[in-house]
């Protein structure tokens, strides 16, 4: 990927500059952990995203050095683009609006199940697979957009007067917040693959972990059945945790983006 996403290190190891960020994600080794029990630590997959966990041998806030559990928060850092894991105590240190290096990633769960967009819409953002996120790039200055594959987070040109029409047509989703929030799309969610588009809010963390479970499960061409359960899985939970958005009967033309 290129430098508009967030990368795991401050020192990359010796690696493809497109995944060395993602292979050794605390949020990829818990896709694996969770898939093999026996490789890390002792958690139920079933357990609840409130539910404390005993530590992942290894896993500690990167800023401190305290050992955190698995449903920990991050912290993204401005400077480098990474994203790290963070104890409680650090999160707190840093709200998404501060200015400085360091900035906490939100936990904030929306899903907009009438989400506003065609086909056309999605074919004009050029997106060539099922599932994308948006983000605000501060610095940049604007949006990008990432979709994940087998390779890791791959960006994808973002068109981005397209991207704006499609949020001035759902003035309902509040804005995410730049860097650490994301809008993350999917095309065809649910048991029926009906072709309908849902947009989660979630935050930019939660993303990685999507990467990381297709990095993990992916085989072959299509996938296999293996990776596709836990793709759809992923996003049953996002429903689960999420907080629905209201719609209204039509769009509107103010942008529900902080783009």
């Amino acid at each position: 990927m290129t430098g508009s996403g967030l990368r795991r290190f401050r020192e990359p190891p010796q690696r493809t500059h497109q995944d060395h960020h993602l292979d050794h994600h605390p949020d990829h080794q818990r896709a694996h952990q969770q898939a093999h029990p026996a490789a890390g630590a002792q958690v139920s997959p079933a357990a609840g995203p409130g539910t404390a966990r005993r530590p992942a041998e290894g896993t500690r806030c990167e800023l401190c050095s305290e050992p955190v559990g698995e449903d920990h928060g991050h912290v993204v850092d401005m400077d480098d683009r990474a994203l790290l894991c963070a104890c409680p105590g650090c999160h707190l240190l840093f709200a998404p609006a501060a200015q400085g290096r360091y900035r906490a990633v939100p936990r904030r769960y929306l899903h907009a199940p009438e989400f506003r967009m065609s086909a056309t819409d999605w074919d004009e953002l050029q997106i060539p697979v099922r599932t994308a996120f948006f983000f605000h790039n501060s610095a940049l200055g604007h949006a990008v957009a990432f979709y994940p594959s087998p390779a890791g987070a791959t960006e994808s040109l973002l068109p981005i007067p397209a991207w704006e029409r499609i949020l001035a047509a759902n003035p309902e989703l509040p804005g995410a917040e730049p860097d650490v929030e994301a809008l993350l799309v999917d095309r065809g969610a649910g048991t029926d693959r009906t072709g309908a588009f849902v947009c989660h809010l979630v935050p930019i963390s939660a993303c990685y972990e999507l990467v990381g479970l297709v990095r993990l499960h992916w085989k072959g061409f299509s996938g296999g059945e293996e990776a596709w359960a836990a793709i759809d899985g992923f996003f049953a939970e996002l429903v689960r945790r999420g907080t629905a958005v209201p719609y209204g009967p039509g769009g509107g033309d103010g942008g529900g983006g902080r783009w």
